[in-house]
């Protein structure tokens, strides 16, 4: 096995998977070994770049992935360390989004957050008891 590090992967499928790779060479057919890959979405609002982040493959557990080194179309070391870091929070913090800095965004009544669930369960009560009373 060579040695790891961090690299952007476009599939033949069309993905774009960020990870943690290394390149196993044995018996002459490569393969390529992600650690924690992850789909990274760039967003904009109001004029600020936002990076929303999930997991190549979600409904699974697993950590470790395979591929053939056909199904890549290009692959590129990446030594940027902001990616990096928002690689990390995310896989050590399983946030979902992060500004350009690496920093983690709190969700706000703009972003569509208008209330807690218990918060937006009592005001439906009332609604609901209203509308029964009526």
């Amino acid at each position: 096995m060579g040695d790891e590090f961090y690299a952007i992967i476009k599939l033949v499928s069309g993905e774009e998977i960020l990870s943690l790779i290394m390149v196993d060479e044995n018996d002459g057919d490569p393969l390529i070994v992600l650690q924690n890959p992850i789909v990274i979405k760039l967003l904009s609002n109001n004029g600020e770049t936002y990076v929303k982040v999930k997991p190549w493959i979600e409904l699974t557990s697993e950590s470790i992935f395979f591929i053939k080194l056909d199904k890549v179309i290009t692959m590129t070391e990446t030594t940027d360390e902001k990616i990096i870091s928002i690689y990390e929070n995310y896989i050590n913090e399983d946030e979902t989004e992060f500004n350009t800095n690496g920093n983690k965004i709190k969700l706000s009544k703009k972003m569509g957050y208008v209330s807690s669930v218990e918060e937006a369960r009592k005001k439906l009560e009332e609604i609901y008891n209203d509308i029964k009373e009526s």
